[in-house]
Order: C-alpha cells, then sequence, then structure tokens
C-alpha cells in the first residue's frame, strides 16, 4: 500500500469525524466506510479506531446490530478499549441481550471505576436483569397457570373465560408471546383446538395471531409446527367467529412474512427465514379452499377476502404483480366457480349472502391488477373458455351457471363482463331462460340482464335489446320474485339519463310508478331480504329522478325499511343504499354550467342538460332533513363497519359524500354525533378513494368545529381526526375546508398537550403559520385563534424565539387589527407566549417599532377579555427584564395602568382591573414607583 493510500484513510476517517460533529450521520458512515477499504489491514489499531467511530454511527441511525458488530471488531483489537466497550453495551442493550450488556459495561467499570455513567448505567442493568428474570419466573408460572385451569373441568365458566382472555392479552405484548412459545405454547394451544369447542379454538386462535405478529422466526416456526392445512380446516368450520379469527391469525403470518417484522436478523438468520416458499404454499391453500364443498360459506368468504387483501399490488408503481399472475393461472377457474353457483339448485358449494360479491369484487381487482394486454387477453380467454364450456343444450343447469357466472365478472371486471355478453351465444341463452319454465332459470336470466345494464353509457345494447324482454317478464309473471327484477332491469334502463330531465328514458310518470311499486316491495315484511333488496336496487337508479327521490323521502316507512335492512348479514346491499341516499341528497358531483357555453349549445342545437326544479336547493335541504328523521345516521354507522370486501372504497366515497350532505346545516350536526356519526366518519377519512377521504375530512371538520370533540369522538379515536383535518389544510383544497379544519383543530388543541403534540406531529404548524397572512378575514382569524391555543407547546414557543423569521412580527401586527376576533386570538397567544419565555418579552421591543403603541390600544381596548390579555403581556414584560420594565414605567403605559387599577370593581371588566392593579405592584416591587394613596 502506498503513502498516498495510508493519508487517504487518514483523510477519510478526519472527514468522517467532521461529519459526525455536524450531524451528518449518512455522510460520516460512508467516509468510514471507504477508510476502512483503504485502510492496510495491518495497521490494525488505526482500523479498530475506525471501527469504533462507524459504531457510533450506527448507534445514532438505530442500527444496533451493526454497531454491536463494528463495536466487537475495535474489541478485538484492544479489549480494554473503553469507548467501544460501552458502545456496544448500548447496542447490546437496545437489543434486548441485557446479560451481555451487563458483562460490557461491568469490564468499563472496572477499567473506570469512579465513572458515573458506567456506574449508573451497571446500576440500572443490573436491576432490569433481576426485573427481567422475576417477570420471566413469574410470567412462565403464569402461562401454566392458564393453561391448568383451560384444561381442567373447571365448572366455573367465567374462570375459564377469563384465563383463555388473559393468554390473548399476553401473546399481544412480545415478551409474552415469548415465554409462551419457550413454554410449550403451540403444542398446548393446538390441544386446546383438538378440544372442538368453540371458546377454546377462539381463544387458541388469538394467542397465536399474538404470537405471530411482527415476529417473522414465530410466524415461520407456528406455520410449521401447525401446519397450513390445519389452519385452513379451523378456517373451513360453519362458525363466522372461527373463520374471522383464523383469517386473522393468516393474515398476521402473512405481515410478519412479507416483511411486517422490523426486526435485525443477522445474515445467517435471515436465510434461515426465507419466506417466499411459505407465502406461496399460503396462497395455494387458499385457492383450493375457495372452490372446496368442504369448507363453509364464511370459511369461503375469509379466503376470498386474504386473496383480495394480499394479492394485488398495495403499490402501483411496483413493477411485481407475479402474485396476481401466479393466482390467475393456478385459481381464476376456481373464482369463476364461485361467482357462477346458483344457490336454489341442489349440490352448490355452501356460501353466504355476500360470497359471490365477495368473488366479484377479487376478480375486479386481479383485473385491475394486470399490467400490459397479454395479461388482460390471457385473463379474458380463460373467462371466455369457462363460460363457453358450460353451454349445454342438453342440460339447463350448466347454461344458468355460465350465464350465473358472466353476472358475477359483471359486478366485478365490467368492461370485460361487457366484452363477453356481446359474445355469439349470450344473448340467445338469457332470451331461452327467461322463457324457461323454471322460476331458477328466469331469475339467473333477469339478474344478469340487470348486471349487463349497469353502465347506462354502455347499456344502449340492452335498451334496444332487454326492455321488450323485461317488460313482458314483468306483465306475464305472477311470481313476485321474478316480477321484482325484471322491474329493476327496467329502472336501471330507465335512469340511463342521469338527472338531466330532458334525458328522460321513459314517459312522464313512468319512472313514479315503478319506484312506487319498489317502495311498497321494500316495506312488504313477508318477502325475504333477497327479494327486497332488488327493491332498494331499483330504487337506486331510479331516485336519478327529481320526482321519485321526492316521493321517496316523503315516504318515511320506505325510509326506515331500507335502513333497517342495512343491518340484515346480507351485505351486498350496501352499494345500492348508498347509491339511493347520494341521489337523494344530491351529493353526486354536478358539472358546472356556464351561461356563455349553454347559450352556445342552444345555438348549435347541441343538447343541454336541464334541472328539475326539484333539484334545487330548499327541496335537497328538506329532503335531507326527513332522511335524518327517519334514522340515516344510525343507518350509516352500521354500514361503515361492513368488511372491506364488501364496502368497496366507491361506496366509502358515497357514503363520506352523504355525511357531509348531512352535516351542511350546522343544527343538524348534533343529532349526526347523538347518532354515532361523529365515529363513523373517521374510518371514512382514512381509508378509500382521495375524494372520499376529502369529503369525509370535511363532514369531521364541519362537526368538530361546533361540537363537543370529547363527545363527538369519545376515548381515543379523538387523536384518530387529526390527521384527516391537517389534510384539509393544503393549498389545493378550497377556502371552506381551510376554514372548517382550522376551526376544528382549533377545538382540539385547546383539549389537552397530546393532542396539540398530535397536531405538531402531523406536521400542521407551517401551514397554520401560512394562513395567518391569508388575505380572507375569516380564515385568518381561524388560523390565529389556533395557533392561540397551539404556544403552550415548547416546540411552538421555540419557533417563535428562532432568529431570523417574523413570526413574532406578525402576531403583534395582528394584534393592532381591526377585526376584534383576531385581535383577542392575537392578544392571547402574545400573552401565553411572555409568560412561557422571558425571552420573547424581551424580542418583541426588537421585531417592530409598534409594538408599544400596539400594546397600550390593547390596554385600552373596549372588549374587556382583549383588554385583559394585553394587560397580561404588559406583565409578562414587567417580569422578564428590569431595562424593558424601565422603558414601559417611563412610557405612556404608566399613565393606562394607573387609570385602569383605580376603576372601581365591576364583573366584566374585574380580569383586566385586577391584571392593572398586578402590573402597579410588579413595578412598585422592582421599585420602579412609589405607593400611591388610596
Amino acid at each position: 500500500m502506498t503513502m498516498g493510500e495510508i493519508g487517504d484513510s487518514v483523510q477519510l476517517k478526519e472527514e468522517g469525524n467532521k461529519h459526525f460533529q455536524a450531524g451528518e450521520i449518512d455522510q460520516a458512515i460512508e467516509c468510514y466506510t471507504k477508510a476502512i477499504k483503504t485502510c492496510k489491514k495491518e495497521d490494525k489499531k488505526a482500523l479498530a479506531v475506525i471501527y469504533r467511530n462507524r459504531s457510533a454511527c450506527f448507534l445514532k441511525k438505530e442500527n444496533y446490530s451493526n454497531a454491536a458488530s463494528d463495536a466487537t471488531k475495535a474489541i478485538d483489537v484492544d479489549a480494554a478499549d473503553i469507548k467501544a466497550l460501552y458502545r456496544r453495551c448500548q447496542a447490546f442493550e437496545k437489543l434486548g441481550k441485557l446479560d451481555m450488556a451487563f458483562k460490557d459495561v461491568q469490564r468499563c467499570a472496572t477499567i473506570e471505576p469512579k465513572n458515573k455513567t458506567f456506574l449508573e448505567t451497571l446500576r440500572r442493568l443490573g436491576a432490569e436483569i433481576q426485573q427481567k428474570l422475576k417477570t420471566t419466573f413469574s410470567t412462565d408460572s403464569r402461562v401454566q397457570n392458564m393453561f391448568d385451569i383451560l384444561f381442567s373441568d373447571e365448572p366455573d365458566k367465567e374462570k375459564r373465560e377469563k384465563a383463555a382472555n388473559n393468554l390473548i392479552v399476553l401473546a399481544r405484548e412480545d415478551a409474552g408471546a415469548e415465554r409462551i412459545f419457550q413454554n410449550n405454547g403451540v403444542p398446548l394451544l393446538m390441544q386446546l383446538i383438538d378440544t372442538g369447542k368453540p371458546e377454546m379454538i377462539l381463544a387458541a386462535i388469538r394467542t397465536l395471531s399474538g404470537m405471530c405478529t411482527g415476529h417473522r422466526a414465530r410466524a415461520t416456526a407456528i406455520i410449521h409446527s401447525v401446519g397450513i392445512s390445519k389452519l385452513c380446516s379451523i378456517m373451513a368450520v360453519d362458525n363466522e367467529e372461527i373463520a374471522l379469527a383464523t383469517a386473522n391469525l393468516f393474515q398476521c403470518v402473512n405481515d410478519s412474512l412479507s416483511g411486517g417484522d422490523k426486526r435485525n436478523y443477522g445474515k445467517e438468520e435471515a436465510l434461515v427465514l426465507d419466506s417466499s416458499k411459505d407465502l406461496k404454499d399460503i396462497l395455494l391453500a387458499l385457492l383450493e379452499m375457495i372452490a372446496s364443498k368442504n369448507v363453509s360459506g364464511h370459511g369461503r368468504d375469509q379466503a376470498l377476502n386474504l386473496l383480495t387483501k394480499n394479492v394485488p399490488r398495495q403499490n402501483k408503481k411496483s413493477a411485481d404483480n407475479s402474485k396476481c399472475l401466479f393466482t390467475v393461472d393456478h385459481g381464476l377457474k376456481k373464482i369463476l366457480k364461485v361467482c357462477g353457483q346458483v344457490p336454489d339448485l341442489p349440490d352448490q358449494l355452501p356460501m353466504t349472502e355476500n360470497t359471490q360479491l365477495i368473488a366479484s369484487v377479487l376478480l375486479n381487482k386481479l383485473y385491475d391488477d394486470l399490467r400490459c394486454d397479454p395479461e388482460r387477453d390471457q385473463f379474458r380467454d380463460i373467462c371466455d373458455d369457462y363460460i363457453k364450456s358450460k353451454f349445454d343444450p342438453n342440460d339447463m343447469d350448466k347454461n344458468i351457471h355460465a350465464i350465473n357466472t358472466l353476472s358475477g365478472i359483471l359486478q366485478g371486471p365490467f368492461d370485460l363482463g361487457n366484452v363477453l355478453a356481446g359474445r355469439q351465444g349470450v344473448m340467445e341463452m338469457m332470451v331461452a331462460l327467461c322463457g324457461s319454465e323454471r322460476e331458477v332459470d328466469q331469475l339467473v336470466a333477469v339478474e344478469a340482464l340487470i348486471h349487463a345494464s349497469t353502465k347506462t353509457s354502455k347499456a344502449s345494447f340492452f335498451i334496444s335489446n332487454g326492455v321488450s324482454l323485461l317488460k313482458e317478464m314483468y306483465k306475464k309473471t305472477k311470481n313476485e320474485k321474478i316480477k321484482i327484477r325484471a322491474l329493476v332491469g327496467l329502472c336501471k334502463l330507465g335512469s340511463a339519463g342521469g338527472d338531466d330531465y330532458s334525458m328522460r328514458q321513459f314517459a312522464e310518470g313512468s319512472t313514479e310508478k315503478l319506484a312506487k311499486q319498489c317502495r311498497k316491495w321494500l316495506c312488504n315484511p313477508t318477502l325475504d331480504v333477497r327479494t327486497r333488496k332488488w327493491a332498494i336496487e331499483g330504487l337506486a337508479y331510479l331516485t336519478n329522478d327529481a320526482d321519485v327521490k321526492d316521493d321517496f323521502a316523503e315516504d318515511e316507512p320506505a325510509m326506515r325499511a331500507m335502513f333497517e335492512l342495512t343491518k340484515s348479514n346480507d351485505k351486498t346491499i350496501l352499494y345500492a343504499v348508498a347509491c339511493t341516499l347520494v341521489n337523494c341528497t344530491n351529493s353526486y358531483d354536478k358539472k358546472e354550467i356556464i351561461p356563455e357555453m349553454v347559450q352556445l349549445a342552444k345555438f348549435s342545437k347541441q343538447h343541454v342538460p336541464e334541472q328539475h326544479p326539484k333539484d334545487k336547493k330548499d327541496f335537497i335541504v328538506r329532503r335531507v332533513k326527513r332522511l335524518l328523521k327517519a334514522g340515516v345516521t344510525s343507518a350509516l354507522a352500521v354500514m361503515v363497519k361492513a368488511d372491506n370486501s364488501i364496502l368497496t372504497d366507491q361506496t366509502k366515497e358515497m357514503l363520506a359524500r352523504v355525511f357531509l350532505a348531512l352535516a351542511e346545516d350546522v343544527k343538524d350536526r348534533g343529532t349526526i354525533v347523538a347518532q354515532g356519526g361523529g365515529k363513523a366518519l373517521i374510518p371514512l377519512a382514512l381509508e378509500g378513494t382521495d375524494k372520499g377521504k376529502i369529503k369525509a375530512s370535511h363532514a369531521l371538520a364541519k362537526i368538530a368545529a361546533v361540537s363537543n370533540p370529547e363527545i363527538a369522538f369519545p376515548g381515543e379515536r379523538i387523536y384518530e381526526v387529526v390527521r384527516p383535518l391537517v389534510s384539509l389544510l393544503g393549498t389545493d383544497r378550497d377556502g371552506m375546508e381551510n376554514f372548517e379544519a382550522l376551526l376544528g383543530l382549533t377545538n382540539l388543541a385547546g383539549l389537552n398537550d397530546k393532542l396539540r403534540v398530535k397536531i405538531l406531529k402531523e406536521k400542521a404548524l407551517p401551514e397554520i403559520e401560512n394562513y395567518m397572512f391569508e388575505d380572507h378575514e375569516q380564515i385568518r382569524q381561524a388560523a390565529t385563534e389556533c395557533m392561540c391555543n397551539l404556544v403552550c407547546c415548547k416546540e411552538v414557543q421555540d419557533r417563535y424565539l428562532e432568529d431570523g423569521n417574523d413570526k413574532l412580527k406578525l402576531l403583534i401586527l395582528l394584534c393592532g387589527e381591526d377585526e376584534e376576533q383576531l385581535q383577542r386570538a392575537a392578544a392571547g397567544a402574545l400573552a401565553m407566549l411572555t409568560a412561557a419565555q422571558k425571552k420573547l418579552a424581551v424580542k418583541m421591543t426588537k421585531v417592530t417599532e409598534q409594538w408599544l403603541e400596539i400594546l397600550q390600544r390593547l390596554c385600552i381596548h373596549d372588549n374587556p377579555e382583549i383588554q385583559h390579555r394585553g394587560l397580561v403581556t404588559v406583565y409578562n414584560m414587567l417580569d422578564a427584564d428590569d431595562q424593558l420594565a424601565k422603558k414601559l414605567v417611563e412610557s405612556d403605559m404608566l399613565e393606562i395602568l394607573t387609570y385602569v387599577a383605580k376603576l372601581e370593581d365591576n364583573p366584566k371588566k374585574q380580569n383586566a382591573i385586577d391584571a392593572a392593579r398586578a402590573c402597579l405592584s410588579k413595578a412598585m416591587d422592582n421599585g420602579l414607583i412609589k405607593p400611591f394613596s388610596n
């Protein structure tokens, strides 16, 4: 090695030191790494120093495995390297290796027995190890005790339930999960499952979920020990709770195996824990489940849900959609088989009311995850071949399976379904089925026609081919089930013009008659839920017509019947209910009509959309009031709790739109809160489409702005409201959203310090400061009021203390504005800042020459609140600095203080009077003025 190379390593080390001291840790690591590469291997002492320094960098970066490794390399050269020993001790402690950390600090204390840091660390680690041993022994005995109770013939059911719950709670903590695992927990939990008692199975499955969460090594061991097929057989049982709990266990395992575990594993452990095969085996097992006759409806739903959640890419920017392609190759036909099941026929797969819709949602997600035309062509060909293979002139059951499969595709990737529906023989088959004597054939055909006419812009083919077919069935059949479905088909086709009054498909009055029949069926309790659901489907389309939506809002029994149906097990109803409510509240996006463009369109004889008289604001407001009276908020709160596979992002967006429309009038917000609307809005604001999240956040802001947040969002939920409100502060949001979000945040910031810290963590402070400069008076005032509640935080005070900004100057100038509410907020913020930080009282005099004039105006203000806040600021300044106090007393301020202090006691102005008297007392204490008589 040349002298130049030696010089390079020394120079790189020095550069690394400079970066470290400047807090530039990444650059420091880079320099030290290069220095290690260029340093002469024989020069062990120099290498040891560089390793030791890099260890310090890794500690800063919280990369404790590497920190310990580098420190070890330095210690190998010099066993008494005290810095390296202490750094390794710190790393070991963070890695949970307390005994090894203790040994290192013990060596440090032996080398430097008087070093207080070493002695304190030695004492602390010793106490922690003792506590850990005590906890371990205590936990081990508790675990054993819980299993003993669960396996015993304990007659006390409550005692057994308590033991099961304790086990679940213990498994949620990492230390507890490890103790269960180390104490033969997995075989014991399997024995609990084998008892066949539902409560024991649930306790065991939930305990296993806790043990797998965020721990790849344990998750891998549990999967290998229990077996994927065993878990699938548990999920397959006909028990909704057990199926859901097992699906949650699968999800915990999947998350841990695919990156949910943030632990640092060494290279050897990482190799052992290669999870790709396990993940593939789980995927194949779930695909087997969905088409198996041995799986219950609940088990099938959960298998489909797991595939929906974990197969498509979470981030569309990622190029790897291999999981989706694998699923298409190995499982698409199985999903199509589920879609094609006809519950009314014998020998069908066990299903719930929601299974086929969940399968359609999965088809849509898979199709959406494909990246190119060849992939989409392959998907289409598999679907096409599957449907064709089922057509059989001699077997009607196979034919209706094919048409029902098409219905499933039309409810998923509609464009693909539309292509398949146009294939030769499909329409002819539908006609044949409509003319069949069997009820089931007619039902399947009519439902397929309904789904095929879903997208009204593409319904022209079915308007020309399907209307006559549906009308004929509606007139001829005496079967209510067929009649209602035929009616829904007609409703869908009749709504092709949307809310455009001039584009009605049917003659004047026809849609009202159809809707009246739908409402009649909806209110008929003798009909089954599945049939009444179709009445809501019809209304979802007919309520595009303003006469229909107004009649529906007048019919309280019909509204209540619809809201009651949302609480049934059949959640496939949710989309139709959401559509109906969006139509009734007119909360859909409306095209802006520009008068000039209307004139131009008329001149060029183009179609111009017309607004129905009953779509005007006063009618909408009346409908909203009636919906609220009928209990719409409670129904929405129930709908929000539905499983994500049924409650799609589009449905969530519609619910958010409805909530926003309901919250428009400030008088109605109390009703919404009382019926659980505040809580229901939080998940809508956190998940879904971007537009849906904004609408829900705006509704939350409207509620938070005028309600007591502790009542509207009880418990820990209140902290979840902060992020949605902060999302409305962006400059891309409109002024009303900015304003109401600021009002909501002001209310939250006034409650407690934890909420204020949460607001700061969400990076709201720069946005709030920007709005204090806003030209719009109300937004500027709302931002200042919010800041007034935030200045209690040390972080905010520090920002005002920083040099090189005009924050304090702006606040003082806002105190001089004419708008009273703005003055009140700014003066409050100034009073609190100067009370918390004496330096700010001194800084006030340096940032603007107008400070004294503005302060004097505050102290003689007609509004007692503003006057009080001004006088408190004066007191803070008198208390902060002797020179400043002298300056104030030598100004006209003394005359103002004397005048206010001499006023007679007055309840309305008492706070201000007392503050003025306190100022004079302070000035006397400082020897600046002499006592005056009276």
